[in-house]
């Protein structure tokens, strides 16, 4: 079930962030979020979805792409899942809860800003819709790698 991530689910979402940012190169920074961290997340205002199956096993959430009020009709999001829940459409399911909030809020574009080597995280985005619009060849280092970051976008 999706609904709203809360304060209290900051222990469950720092797992599942920091495996992330520990195991894989799906995130670039190295530095683990804190349970506070990730508590005033929730509290920022920006969409925030966790996916609640016994316990909060994924995320999923939108913010402001850049900083700017030229860019206020353009979002970028996040969405992390467990291990165990790819394949199961959750991930479809939560990305639909994304575009639908995005669009009440008259967003334009959604970015997903993705790993170049993560092949099944950029599969996953063509098939939601996200259009591939570049690639910046060596612009995240992690393990001791120069990583390539593939630019995706959808027309909401």
């Amino acid at each position: 079930m999706i609904r709203p991530a809360t304060p209290d689910d900051a222990p469950a979402l720092s797992a599942i962030w920091n495996r992330v940012i520990r195991e894989t190169t799906s995130i670039f920074n190295a530095t683990e979020r804190s349970e506070a961290e990730i508590a005033e997340i929730t509290l920022s205002g920006d969409p925030f979805f966790v996916w609640d199956e016994n316990g909060v096993k994924g995320m999923a959430r939108w913010f402001p792409f850049r900083g700017t009020d030229g860019y206020r009709h353009t979002v970028e999001h996040t969405i992390l899942l467990a291990p165990g829940l790819q394949g199961r459409g959750v991930g479809q399911a939560m990305m639909q809860r994304l575009f639908e909030t995005a669009r009440e809020a008259d967003k334009h574009v959604m970015v997903a800003c993705v790993t170049a080597e993560n092949t099944a995280g950029i599969a996953f985005h063509e098939r939601m819709g996200f259009v591939r619009t570049g690639t910046m060849p060596e612009v995240g280092r992690k393990f001791g790698r120069w990583l390539d970051l593939a630019i995706l976008q959808k027309r909401l």
